[in-house]
């Protein structure tokens, strides 16, 4: 879930007032609320499915600048993006509702510990998709049977721009991290939403209470933020581990720390969370075994431990080889040398993106002549980014190719 990845900054929406409903819709958005709480959603509000001003400009600045990265989805769903009635025509109202997945500890607390790995909080259970989902199909089923209209439920999985729609229906604004904050729940908040061709009114959009503050801003490892209210996804530690599917940026491996999927620093240290709640969906709140999982524990798994160790879990989508980049990533950066022997042993993996964050780890942790020795007994690398780490590790060294 990367910090703000689908915008570049607060867009003002086509709602800064309230419409009134008529009294049958506000009876319809009172059971709405009711549910929804029942359900375990911590807000719910209204918005108009029209295109918000700016929007639109706003996306395609963010792309043109390049900022999207390798996720090409973005340039090639930027229409529905920029308005909903592009995704589905007859959609006249959106419901946004916000889940609480706030943790019961600090976050940040973790980065202490480097011979340890840190996970997302969000990713620290099970995969919020599967567990919104049902509840948000419960919640749409039971409201179509009431008001008559037609209902599409979102989680994440279409092209749908969850927190503009979210400041536009009033369930808070979007910081400068480029994330919905919250004054009741801070930043930690999963966004869902139900398209209806229902007209419901719409609530009164949230105002910006980010003052003079940049504590997000300043909070980020690798400067991801180019100015308050946008981002450069490139920079950004949850893209660089999650959506990232090549090597990680040799600039940014340092800065990575001990952080193997996600990073919540710009959001940890929002002063808004003094009003967080701790999660009450007990799928949501952190297993025990990835609160501050041990490095050396994740070095050694297979493809077959990988799945079985994260099934049910977010972490699962991005696939054994990736994670072990990130893991190894941290392993470099623990000085731990007790790691050193599970990161050698991973010179011979299969997916030359291991054997590369391999090389990158052990040139951390070892000296330049333990490398020289490993270098010389080594098979040829057919891999060219391989061969590439292995020319950062030992400086001019000659690599043998494939021969």
């Amino acid at each position: 879930m990367m910090a703000g990845a689908s915008h570049t900054g607060p867009f003002a929406s086509g709602n800064a007032t309230a419409v009134k409903a008529s009294p049958h819709a506000q009876q319809l958005k009172a059971f709405l609320k009711s549910e929804a709480e029942r359900l375990g959603f911590c807000a719910l509000a209204i918005t108009s499915a029209q295109a918000m001003p700016g929007l639109r400009d706003r996306l395609s600045e963010f792309v043109s600048l390049g900022r999207h990265g390798s996720m090409q989805w973005m340039p090639e769903t930027l229409d529905r993006r920029a308005d909903p009635q592009v995704l589905w025509p007859e959609a006249r109202s959106v419901i946004v509702l916000a889940m609480n997945y706030g943790p019961d500890s600090d976050p940040l607390e973790n980065h202490a510990h480097s011979e340890n790995a840190t996970i997302s909080v969000y990713a620290r259970n099970r995969d919020y998709h599967d567990i919104i989902k049902g509840k948000m199909k419960e919640l749409a089923a039971k409201f179509a049977s009431r008001a008559g209209g037609d209902v599409k439920v979102f989680v994440d999985t279409a092209p749908v721009m969850e927190k503009p729609l979210a400041q536009a229906a009033g369930l808070g604004w979007i910081g400068k991290h480029t994330n919905l904050v919250s004054r009741s729940h801070g930043s930690w908040n999963f966004l869902s939403s139900i398209f209806t061709t229902v007209d419901l009114g719409s609530d009164s959009q949230e105002v910006d209470h980010c003052g003079s503050c940049r504590a997000c801003l300043d909070a980020c490892p690798t400067d991801a933020f180019p100015a308050p209210y946008q981002i450069d996804a490139r920079r950004c530690i949850s893209y660089l581990t999650i959506e990232n599917k090549g090597p990680v940026p040799v600039e940014f491996r340092k800065a990575i720390g001990n952080r193997v999927y996600g990073c919540d620093d710009c959001l940890a240290v929002c002063p808004w969370n003094k009003y967080a709640q701790v999660a009450n969906e007990a799928k949501l709140i952190a297993r025990d075994d990835l609160r501050s999982p041990s490095l050396s524990g994740f070095l050694t798994m297979d493809d077959a431990a990988f799945r079985t160790f994260f099934s049910g879990s977010p972490v699962k989508r991005i696939g054994r080889d990736r994670f072990l980049r990130n893991v190894l990533i941290a392993a470099g950066n623990s000085t731990d040398p007790a790691l050193m022997p599970a990161c050698e042993a991973l010179f011979q993996d299969a997916s030359p993106l291991v054997r590369g964050a391999a090389i990158w780890a052990l040139s951390q942790l070892s000296g330049r002549d333990h490398m020289q020795r490993l270098a010389a007994q080594s098979d040829h690398e057919p891999d060219p980014q391989v061969r590439n780490e292995w020319h950062l590790a030992l400086g001019a060294a000659n690599i043998p190719e494939q021969g």
